[in-house]
């Protein structure tokens, strides 16, 4: 018995309507803009308070804002409906390697965060319990959930891609495709009942599955009550990691006073000439600060786990809680993904609209995989996965 399923009613994209996900962004003003230039971008749904007609109201007051676009989006035929079906999901662009992945409905109660919870799906780092329960009441206010987990299948990854390279290169003419800020196709194909749909779930669900992207997204499945949550389950083969690096708007200290810090902490800095850029591999995180910049290696505990040593939680312990006293959650930190390049943020600190930039080597795919099989769980925002699944292209609508 698969735990991965054909989703009962689907609202599948006639175009238009593909957004990056909510929490790809580091500026909000750049959700208004995309909403502004694509009125029919799901990101307008996501991000109701972002919408320009919604702008000043909070993300709740926004909700009834959301259902209109939606059911708006529904009645104009930007979505035409479908049951019973899988979707098979290819990713390409000139010089890279297609990227697949197949949209289904996943069991929720099989969702585990320690060695001790029984379950195949493989939810992997601490969230942000306020986006939670934004993204539940989201999913309850519209009945329908736009934005797929994204979960990487280790067991069977192999077989999995094969066949679903081997599925879609069979399935014809896309019943839509949508290009994203990146200059990638994204094409899907519908697959209903039948032996090829059972063959694909059967190996989706084949062995235990990683939350690569969308952990609020899958903690709001369960504190919401859904018995399954809308996936894209993909391979190792088809993702990469991108740093995730980190951007503080207001120090709580001078620079030298952070940089002093640090030396009493027990770390090692070395000026940087020239641009900072992201450490070519990890051990050394790189600091951009007003007019200087820094290569950091922070010291390591020789008792603590081996996941207390990880970059980021080296970051988050040492730099942001120790040397500045600002927890994760603090509204002066912004998580900048991959996306972004070294320049953007170290910009950002040079024209003065923020203070500290924190470079972070990515973690490898090999690494991220050996630490979830453990059930050990990874330091907030510390895996950047790309190409990322595209929002809004297949919504589940949810039982009533």
């Amino acid at each position: 018995m698969t735990v991965v399923h054909p989703i009962t009613r689907a609202w599948i994209t006639t175009g238009g309507t593909g957004a990056q996900n909510y929490d790809e962004f580091a500026d909000d003003a750049e959700i208004t803009a995309i909403i502004e230039a694509n009125p029919h971008s799901a990101l307008g749904i996501e991000m109701p308070h972002r919408a320009p007609e919604s702008l000043g109201k909070s993300f709740l007051d926004a909700l009834g804002d959301a259902v209109a676009r939606l059911t708006e989006a529904k009645a104009d035929g930007s979505y035409t409906p479908a049951e019973q079906v899988v979707v098979l999901y290819r990713i390409s662009a000139p010089g890279e390697e297609p990227a697949y992945g197949l949209f289904a409905m996943v069991d929720t109660d099989q969702i585990s965060t320690s060695a001790d919870e029984p379950g195949l799906v493989i939810r992997n780092e601490d969230v942000f319990i306020a986006k939670v329960r934004e993204r539940v009441a989201l999913a309850e206010a519209l009945g329908h959930l736009l934005s797929p987990v994204l979960l990487l299948q280790t067991g069977r990854g192999d077989e999995l891609h094969a066949a679903l390279a081997a599925a879609t290169d069979a399935a014809g003419v896309p019943a839509a495709t949508d290009t994203d800020q990146a200059g990638r196709t994204h094409a899907i194909w519908l697959l209903g009942p039948g032996p090829d749909q059972d063959a694909l779930t059967a190996l989706a669900g084949g062995g235990e599955l990683v939350v690569a992207d969308g952990n609020h997204r899958s903690l709001a499945a369960q504190t919401g009550g859904f018995p399954r949550f809308l996936a894209v389950v993909t391979t190792p083969a088809s993702v990469a990691i991108q740093p995730y690096n980190r951007l503080v708007s207001e120090l709580t200290s001078t620079p030298d006073e952070l940089l002093d810090r640090l030396r009493a902490a027990g770390a090692q800095l070395a000026p940087i000439d020239g641009p900072v850029e992201v450490p070519a591999a990890g051990g050394t995180v790189h600091l951009r600060l007003a007019g200087q910049g820094y290569a950091v290696t922070l010291p390591h505990d020789a008792d603590a786990a081996r996941l207390e040593n990880l970059d980021h939680a080296l970051v988050e312990r040492l730099l942001l809680r120790d040397a500045l006293g600002l927890d994760p959650g603090d509204k002066r930190i912004t998580y900048v993904g991959g996306d972004y390049p070294a320049s953007w943020l170290t910009g950002e600190v040079d024209a003065g609209r923020a203070e500290l930039a924190v470079l972070i080597a990515p973690v490898t795919v090999d690494d991220f995989v050996a630490v979830n099989l453990a059930r050990e769980k990874m330091p907030r925002k510390s895996t950047w996965f790309t190409p990322k699944a595209r929002g809004g292209l297949v919504v589940a609508e949810l039982p009533r």
